[in-house]
C-alpha cells in the first residue's frame, strides 16, 4: 500500500514539475517546425473539431463540424503591450480569426476579446495588442463550412517599444 501511495506522490510531483517549467513570457516565437503535436506549455481546444500540429504548422480543421469554437492558447504573457505577427491561410470559404486574453485557458468565462474577428485572407496577420493583466493569448479560429482548414505558422509576439 504504501509503495502505491509513493508512486502516486512521485506521478503527481512529476506533473507539477512538468507544468511549472511552462514560465510566463514576455516574447513568443514559434515556427512549428518541431511540432508532433501540440506542445505542453500551450493549449487546443477544438471541441468536435481537429487543431493539431503537423506539416510544420499549426492546422484547425472543421471535419464535419462547422462552427466549432477553435483555440490555440500560448502560454502565459507578462502583463505589457505587444506586436503579434503570424502567418494564416485557409483552404477556401468563410473563416475568421479574433483574438483573446484569457486568465484561466480551462474557465471560458475568462476569456475576453481584445482584437474583434476579421476574416482570413491569407498572409501576414499584424496586431497590436494589450494585456493588462499576466495572462494567456488565445487564437480563436472559426470554421463556417464542412472539411475547411486554417493553417498558422511562424507566430511571433515581441514587446513594443
Amino acid at each position: 500500500m504504501r509503495k502505491i501511495a509513493l508512486v502516486g506522490i512521485m506521478a503527481l510531483g512529476g506533473f507539477l514539475t512538468a507544468n511549472a517549467q511552462c514560465k510566463t513570457v514576455s516574447t513568443l516565437t514559434e515556427n512549428f517546425d518541431t511540432w508532433k503535436e501540440i506542445n505542453k506549455c500551450w493549449t487546443a481546444q477544438q471541441g468536435k473539431a481537429m487543431l493539431y500540429a503537423s506539416d510544420k504548422k499549426i492546422i484547425f480543421y472543421s471535419m464535419n463540424n462547422p462552427g466549432e469554437n477553435m483555440y490555440l492558447v500560448t502560454p502565459k504573457i507578462k502583463a505589457g503591450k505587444y506586436t503579434l505577427s503570424l502567418d494564416i491561410s485557409d483552404n477556401g470559404g468563410d473563416t475568421t480569426l479574433e483574438l483573446f486574453s484569457i486568465n484561466n485557458p480551462s474557465d471560458a468565462k475568462s476569456y475576453a476579446s481584445i482584437v474583434k474577428s476579421s476574416k482570413i485572407e491569407g498572409g501576414k496577420k499584424t496586431f497590436d495588442i494589450s494585456l493588462k493583466k499576466e495572462s494567456n493569448l488565445g487564437l480563436k479560429v472559426l470554421l463556417n463550412g464542412v472539411h475547411q482548414a486554417v493553417y498558422v505558422d511562424n507566430l511571433s509576439l515581441k514587446p513594443k517599444k
